[in-house]
């Protein structure tokens, strides 16, 4: 199963504008890809371990390793074509 880790911030303007897309897909996705919500203010020693420099930043994860990471905001169909060259 895939596994997006999503770095974000309560500051941050795109994590804003990412987060009703984030959850569109995750119901979308339930049972297919999972996701994880992470606060780098809350986990910094998360944001470190998987070198996130900026936000929005989304690691996807298959059977635990890294296999994209998408940096930014971006539209919604892209996201999902990321993901669909994972499956």
């Amino acid at each position: 199963m895939l596994k997006v880790l999503d770095f974000w911030a309560e500051w941050c303007g795109p994590c804003k504008f990412m987060e009703p897309l984030i959850d569109d897909l995750e119901k979308e996705l339930k049972g297919k890809v999972e996701f994880e919500k992470i606060n780098v203010d809350e986990n910094q020693d998360k944001a470190t371990k998987h070198q996130v420099l900026s936000i929005p930043t989304y690691i996807i994860e298959k059977d635990g390793q890294e296999v994209e990471r998408i940096v930014g905001a971006t539209q919604k169909e892209n996201f999902l074509k990321v993901l669909q060259n994972h499956e």
